[in-house]
């Protein structure tokens, strides 16, 4: 849409130079006028606006005016009707977008809010797209908004420090919270504000600095990521166990079914008719071809390496690791 207003206004600007550069070419060769009268006699011809002529007009100068103000009737016209129609959907198109977003957002449940749109903001939303995630992100910049807008992405533009923002972006059904603004201040903020609005929200939030983390835990975070801290980790790894860590490098956890190499299965999934049953039981290795290589209690114990005797519990989850043939056939046979 935005395109085809573009290429109108531009014909519609084509038209105006021509009308206006027919004029005056014609009055400077045919009615041998000046550069400036002939100038003159063009923009008043054009926007009729009626002032008297600079000379006698001859009879070939009567015939010229008369066709440049038919002309310029019909190309003006159409240029105004053009740009005006431009103005206005401009306008317009930001509040259109706005409506179908909320109304889009007021049908959402469990889906995940991302307040800001920056570096890691966008890598989240990402990756959610890639898993076909619901999502909404809160961005207060509206450049930001108005250049991602065209990417069939769910916005609310606005401060997510406000409330009334945060309950927009449909925080009482969400099921979880991504703060990944750069102000730790800010990030806390929201954290405080969400967990009370909607207790049952799980909030992950970004924190700049360590002494940030105990704050944000205190506040009701869930999940604290310090993402310096992660990439100097990752970096003194690579010196220390290079081939490990090239070797995890290498695991795909993306939502892409052909390089995905690590999932997670809850307990409903493997068993479906609620009986608890020892890994041994499930047989997923000759089922699938995965293996189980972690295990999360219902308490959020995590147990690396899980002992087949070991009883999967309601409320459980099982993280297996496989080929991305092996990955596929698990979800299939799963239902992940």
């Amino acid at each position: 849409m935005r395109n085809l207003f573009r290429s109108k206004l531009a014909i519609a600007s084509a038209m105006l130079l021509l009308i206006f550069a027919t004029g005056v070419i014609g009055y400077r060769f045919i009615s041998e006028y000046t550069w400036i009268d002939a100038i003159y006699m063009t923009v008043i011809t054009v926007t009729t606006v009626g002032f008297g002529e600079v000379q006698p007009m001859t009879e070939v100068d009567k015939l010229f005016t008369s066709a440049l103000i038919l002309s310029s009737i019909v190309l003006v016209g159409y240029a105004v009707t053009v740009i005006t129609e431009y103005l206005l959907s401009k306008n317009n198109l930001g509040n259109i977008r706005e409506k179908r977003a909320l109304k889009k957002i007021h049908k959402m449940k469990n889906h995940v809010i991302v307040c800001g749109y920056g570096r890691n903001g966008k890598q989240a939303a990402e990756k959610l797209k890639d898993y076909k995630q619901p999502f909404v992100i809160i961005e207060k910049d509206h450049d930001v908004v108005e250049h991602f807008a065209e990417e069939d992405l769910l916005f609310i533009e606005g401060n997510a420090n406000e409330d009334d923002v945060l309950i927009e972006a449909g925080i009482e059904k969400a099921s979880t919270l991504i703060c990944a603004l750069p102000s730790d201040a800010d990030n806390l903020f929201i954290v405080l504000s969400a967990r009370q609005i909607n207790p049952d929200l799980k909030i992950i939030s970004r924190a700049t600095e360590e002494t940030s983390y105990r704050k944000m835990k205190l506040a009701g975070a869930d999940n604290v990521i310090l993402p310096d801290k992660i990439g100097g980790d990752h970096m003194a790894s690579l010196v220390v166990v290079p081939d490990l860590i090239e070797f995890l490098d290498n695991l795909s956890i993306s939502g892409d079914d052909d390089s995905i190499n690590v999932e997670q299965v809850s307990f409903e999934q493997v068993c479906p008719s609620n009986e608890e049953r020892t890994i041994q039981e499930l047989d997923v290795r000759n089922k699938t071809g995965c293996s189980v290589i972690g295990y999360k209690s219902p308490e959020g114990e995590y147990i690396v390496n899980p002992e087949p005797s070991l009883s999967i519990k309601k409320g459980s989850k099982l993280i297996l690791i496989g080929r991305p043939n092996q990955i596929e056939k698990l979800k299939n046979f799963y239902g992940v």
